[in-house]
């Protein structure tokens, strides 16, 4: 490729989503070093990025998302899978579903204990602590009061929604204020990244104050497709120009890149640089430049699975409140800054508990909401009143990957989760749709139902369970450990614990792909962690 316009940079941020916006703000903060930022997708001006209850309207548009979907198999009953991820300023972070949830100690600390110095919770805590403002009740200990990330309980109370939380209480689960704290195990409401009528992002608590320094330089819908590799070297980006693959710009570096880009888009960006797995590369019509086989493997996500109850007529649920004339009811309050739904997330409370007596700790993360989706649409509520308790399993043990099928960047990768693929998350599961059952039939909540709409009475041996978790699950939107952090002594790691891409300088990784182990929690939390201690790394930064 012809050098057509170079440009230099000290830093080169290869995606603006969560981490990108992180690692830009805090790199940039000197004034001095010079920092590019390129993001495949455009700036969060869409008002929907911005009203909590808006995710309904961006995870399927088409201009704000990449369009992925999973390979069909056994695990989703040969269905593939959509996998929205956010391209646009903030990247899933404009678009998720606003929960904040770190995980346990033990998931760090195991992280450690595969070869990661550093990554033990107590040297992780001040990084999660560091990008959070706590709003309302919790130890100064777990929380920060003064990061950009704001975090709030929600003001909106509803009978349902507490009627949930005492039938879980009923069979023995003690309710527990702050998950993020102690202890994660226990029932209550999620924290959220919303501040009064607004989520918060990291485009919005990161990126939009670094953007305000003169050292910092985005371009909106360049997409990175090639790294430029001299002597071992990560030494510039090859990108598309404003969308335009036919105009192709050269950036160049004097300090290091760092890919930013998501699980998805940052493993498919080495693999179609030359670097990964010489057979999968070969395979590709991609000539390897740096063999490295961990890339795309140890890929996991999260396999999310609801039971729906059907409301008493009278009951008035989301169903209800978010149609007609009392929507117009809620957006008047909306704007007023009262109490109201557009300023929740999808998910309202929680239980986190143990699928069986024998587990160490929580291995299953419930969530509540008052309201139902139609079976097989997108986003589209119920006519009838009804409830929804959605789980997955904290720790799955089936892993899958991810690999490009041809030198074209554009082309989407192969992505196979191989959900429910290990027989210990079949048997999980299982139990976790009995307990959910049990947690529905309770009489706090039982009293206000009619019936179990889905999976139905009809549906009651382990057989039958595992069918419907297998036909009807979904995608947690967790994607991670593509690019494994690990010692060099671990064939399938690919980044060192300081986020060295293994056997090449010039390069490292931020993001969700580089986790070792997925963490009991949704990532988002975790992936501003690892900007944040990636910030430092880079910086040659220790807080230890």
């Amino acid at each position: 490729m012809a050098e057509i316009h170079a440009e230099t940079y000290d830093y080169i941020v290869v995606g603006a989503g969560s981490a990108g916006s992180v690692i830009a703000n805090r790199l940039s903060a000197d004034g001095k070093s010079s920092i590019l930022v390129l993001e495949a997708g455009g700036p969060d001006r869409n008002p929907f990025l911005h009203i909590p209850a808006g995710y309904v309207k961006t995870l399927t548009n088409p201009k704000l998302i990449w369009p992925f979907k999973s390979e069909p198999g056994p695990g989703s009953s040969g269905r593939a899978i959509t996998l929205p991820q956010g391209r646009v300023y903030g990247g899933s972070s404009s678009l998720n579903g606003l929960v904040y949830n770190r995980g346990q100690a033990e998931d760090f600390d195991e992280w450690a204990r595969m070869g990661n110095p550093g990554w033990g919770y107590e040297d992780v805590l001040p990084y999660f602590r560091r990008s959070e403002r706590r709003i309302g009740p919790g130890e100064d200990r777990y929380h920060g009061r003064n990061g950009r990330i704001a975090v709030s309980d929600p003001e909106w109370k509803d009978e349902l929604c507490e009627a949930f939380i005492e039938s879980v209480q009923s069979t023995g689960l003690a309710r527990n204020p702050d998950y993020n704290g102690t202890t994660q195990e226990g029932v209550g409401y999620f924290q959220r990244m919303i501040e009064g009528r607004f989520r918060v992002s990291a485009a919005t608590g990161f990126l939009h104050p670094a953007l305000k320094r003169s050292n910092v330089s985005i371009r909106p819908f360049a997409q990175v497709f090639d790294l430029l590799i001299e002597n071992g070297r990560v030494s510039g980006v090859w990108y598309f120009r404003a969308g335009n693959p036919s105009d192709r710009v050269l950036a160049r570096c004097r300090g290091e890149v760092i890919l930013c880009a998501g699980t998805i888009n940052t493993t498919r960006l080495m693999q179609v640089s030359g670097i990964g797995d010489g057979a999968t590369l070969s395979k590709a019509g991609v000539e390897t430049r740096h063999h490295l086989p961990g890339v795309g493997r140890n890929f996991r996500d999260h396999y999310f699975i609801h039971i729906n109850q059907r409301m008493k007529d009278g009951v008035i649920s989301l169903n209800q409140q978010a149609k007609g004339w009392r929507l117009g009811v809620e957006i008047i309050k909306w704007l007023a800054g009262a109490s109201n739904i557009l300023s929740l997330s999808p998910s309202v409370a929680y239980a986190f508990c143990k699928s069986d007596a024998s587990v160490e700790r929580p291995d299953i993360q419930y969530i509540f909401t008052p309201g139902s989706y139609k079976p097989n649409h997108v986003y589209v509520l119920d006519n009838f009143p009804a409830v929804t308790c959605g789980f997955s399993q904290h720790r799955p043990e089936s892993v899958g990957h991810i690999s490009i099928t041809s030198p074209d960047p554009i082309a989407l990768p192969v992505i196979q989760p191989n959900y429910l693929s290990a027989s210990t998350d079949q048997a999980v599961v299982v139990k976790a749709l009995r307990l959910a059952r049990r947690f529905m039939a309770a009489a706090p909540l039982a009293r206000f139902a009619e019936r179990e709409e889905e999976p139905g009475a009809s549906v009651q041996s382990d057989e039958a369970l595992l069918e419907f978790a297998r036909r009807t699950g979904n995608t947690g939107y967790h994607f991670m450990g593509a690019c494994a952090m690990g010692p060099r002594s671990n064939p399938l790691a690919v980044v060192a614990p300081d986020l060295r891409v293994h056997g090449l300088t010039g390069l490292r990784i931020a993001d969700a792909s580089v986790m070792p182990a997925m963490p009991s929690a949704n990532t988002y939390a975790s992936t501003l962690m690892i900007a944040e201690k990636g910030a430092d790394l880079i910086k040659g930064i220790s807080r230890a």
